[in-house]
């Protein structure tokens, strides 16, 4: 069910026209050389009523396609009339009529008329209380609803299952949300066409993480294809030194309760920034100019290391988180979700307008264009220096790429001087640039590319 080919994507965010009217997005992602949108959808917007539909929001969203992209979309079930918990946007919940559920999704599912490729039931929803307030149990019968809605309504379209953190420390095997997943497999294999695995642990666990979920599918008999729904780093749970930062500011405004204990623990972060690891002030607000160009540094080896180690184990469909703000305007440093993950977008507004570009967009744009007509990613040996990585890859119509970084730390790797490396290049010239966008030197030798390499990914290509 996913079409063959290699496409990357971004996801919009975690609303699309729910708090604000529904601006103009895709052709931003178009021009960073994103193939895949993905978007979510709250039953709350479809349905605010009993049997009173409207298509606002998804109308926005449909009228921005061209036909070029593949179109993905998260079916969030909240809803303040027809699920158990009376809501418009989170924690989405079981339907209270499995029924009125199947109901909206085929009426969804039809008003979009086949332009949408994939529908995901709900997001991560091992994350109990925040994401799915329901059981294993309950999301299988809801999954089905949507499988039967779906399939009748636009049988060309894929089913995928709500997305899967298995790469953070709380999916270990054998945690509570491997177990939620373990019983999706097994009461629900079959109501599914794609599993979504989303890539935020640490980037040398990539590859370990792709096969230790394709041994959980085989374990259940399910070999379906694997999708990398969402992807970003650095996030300060990858960084010992942020993490035991922000446990103990928690754990004291927590012993000592006064309005929000989350306001509370992140004013106290503010209030000792200055004080705390560099791990963890470069996810804050107002960080020291050096720190956010750290952090903006990391974020963009990030997305390209993550793209090719799961191209290399042979995933088809990588998408970015994301792509902008959810809102223009708003900014809340108080947020632990904005500690977490604010500075992952890809874009910014100016005014109202979604024209800001990161340093992140540009990496994901070079990655994107280095890429273009990839047909395979494959990581190579180098005898004797595990601490590499290189890959070759093979595009359609276009001559050879290789692309290369040395293992070190995320965060002072690139303090360190690099390395000198060499392999066989069947190109008379080779050019290089880095992830940050700046030319390399590349000189060719007696059939071998002759470069340096450190933590920062480096494309060589013939043209």
């Amino acid at each position: 069910m996913v079409p063959p080919g290699v496409r990357l994507g971004v996801v919009r965010g975690i609303s699309y026209g729910l708090f604000a009217k529904p601006d103009p997005f895709v052709p931003q992602a178009r021009e960073l050389g994103a193939e895949l949108i993905r978007v979510y959808v709250y039953w709350s917007q479809v349905e605010p009523e009993p049997g009173r539909y409207v298509f606002e929001a998804v109308d926005a969203f449909l009228d921005q396609l061209d036909g070029s992209e593949e179109v993905w979309v998260t079916v969030c079930s909240s809803s303040r009339w027809a699920t158990r918990e009376a809501t418009d946007f989170v924690p989405p919940s079981p339907a209270k009529d499995l029924a009125t559920y199947r109901r909206f999704v085929d009426r969804l599912v039809r008003h979009c008329a086949g332009r949408v490729h994939y529908w995901q039931c709900d997001n991560e929803p091992s994350n109990v209380g925040l994401l799915w307030a329901g059981t294993a149990a309950e999301y299988v019968a809801q999954l089905r609803a949507m499988h039967q809605a779906v399939k009748a309504a636009d049988p060309g379209a894929a089913v995928v299952l709500g997305g899967a953190p298995f790469g953070l420390p709380a999916s270990a095997p054998g945690s509570p949300e491997r177990q939620f997943f373990e019983q999706l497999l097994r009461d629900g294999g079959e109501l599914f066409d794609v599993f979504d695995l989303h890539l935020y642990g640490p980037a040398g666990r990539v590859l370990d993480d792709i096969e230790a979920t394709r041994a959980m599918l085989r374990a259940a008999g399910e070999e379906k294809p694997l999708v990398a729904g969402e992807y970003n780093a650095p996030w300060p749970e990858l960084f010992p030194e942020a993490t035991a930062a922000m446990q103990t500011a928690m754990a004291a405004a927590f012993a000592a309760p006064q309005g929000s204990p989350e306001e509370a623990a992140m004013a106290r972060l503010y209030d000792q920034m200055a004080d705390l690891p560099p791990q963890l002030q470069m996810f804050m607000r107002g960080c020291p100019p050096e720190l956010e160009a750290r952090r903006d540094r990391i974020n963009c080896r990030e997305i390209v290391m993550r793209n090719l180690l799961a191209l290399s184990a042979g995933v088809r469909r990588t998408v970015c988180w994301n792509l902008a703000p959810e809102i223009p305007g708003y900014e809340n440093h108080l947020s632990i979700m904005d500690l977490l993950f604010g500075k992952l977008a890809l874009l910014g507004y100016e005014g109202a307008e979604l024209s800001r570009r990161h340093p992140s967009a540009d990496a994901f744009a070079l990655v994107a264009a280095q890429l273009a007509g990839v047909e395979e990613v494959a990581r190579v040996e180098v005898p004797d220096r595990p601490e590499l990585f290189v890959f070759e890859v093979a595009r359609r119509g276009r001559g050879p790429l290789l692309v290369g970084w040395e293992q070190r730390d995320a965060f002072t790797g690139e303090d360190q001087p690099p390395v000198a490396f060499d392999w066989p290049w069947p190109a008379a010239e080779a050019h290089a640039v880095d992830a940050l966008g700046q030319g390399q030197p590349a000189a060719v030798r007696d059939g071998r590319v002759e470069l340096a390499v450190s933590l920062t990914p480096v494309f060589v290509a013939a043209e």
